[in-house]
């Protein structure tokens, strides 16, 4: 008998749950939501929270504008949605994270899933990242009110590359940043629009011409759009020498 792995399983710790599922409730990550292909849990981080109004930060140590969440509120938080033998990676969305990858999102992907937390204001308590063992990730060089549509991002990027979501698994491999390049070009009916037609060589029927096409223009796009994904050897300059 084949045994059939667990579904891949998300936790989220945030301060407003009701955003979830949100999207991710529709289309290919909804479907595979309701197959129970993988799993969905948000939790409200103020459950934890502490007094009658179930604060959870608080002003800034050294002074300054706005607030912080506390580290034992968010600590508890963390400790009630994945005990410490919990092989899933524990995640802060962080835009002084690393950045997310295509590689980072597979590895992510055929792993047993994430906890995620979503912070909120200022920041978080320095302290818990630390002590809970969060690792920062960011979905890029700006910031959100908080990581809520972050966390959205990251697991959309993680539940389309798992078994059985997308109608073909090729679909996931020949795409932008899948072998350190862009997409190439896509095209469809109608044949000619607006004074625009398709590529001669894509309705040749020519299979090989057609892969070395879109090897090309992927490189082409990429050197024109992403050339830091690019080695020196394959047309990316090469930084300058600042030993002078």
């Amino acid at each position: 008998m084949t045994e059939i792995s667990p579904a891949w399983r998300a936790t989220l710790l945030t301060l407003y749950p009701e955003m979830f599922p949100g999207p991710l409730g529709l289309s290919l990550s909804g479907d595979a939501l309701a197959r129970g292909t993988w799993s969905l849990e948000a939790r409200a981080i103020r459950e934890h929270g502490l007094g009658r109004h179930r604060a959870v930060d608080d002003t800034p140590a050294g002074g300054g504008a706005g607030m912080v969440l506390r580290c034992d509120v968010l600590a508890a938080a963390i400790d009630a949605a994945a005990a410490p033998d919990d092989p899933r990676p524990r995640l802060l969305m962080s835009p002084r994270g690393r950045p997310l990858s295509q590689a980072r999102v597979r590895a992510l992907s055929r792993g047993p899933g994430v906890v995620i937390v979503c912070g909120r204001f200022e920041g978080v308590d320095e302290r818990v990242i630390a002590g809970r063992g969060l690792e920062e990730v960011s979905i890029g060089d700006y910031v959100l009110s908080g990581g809520e549509i972050a966390a959205l991002t990251l697991l959309d990027a993680c539940v389309r590359l798992l078994p059985g979501v997308m109608g073909k698994e090729a679909s996931g491999q020949d795409e932008s940043f899948e072998g350190g390049r862009l997409e190439y070009p896509h095209y469809t009916r109608p044949r000619e629009w607006e004074g625009r037609t398709i590529p001669e060589v894509l309705t040749g029927g020519n299979h090989g011409a057609i892969a070395k096409w879109r090897a090309a223009e992927s490189l082409r796009l990429t050197r024109e759009r992403r050339p830091d994904l690019l080695a020196p050897s394959e047309g990316r300059s090469s930084p300058p020498d600042r030993t002078t």
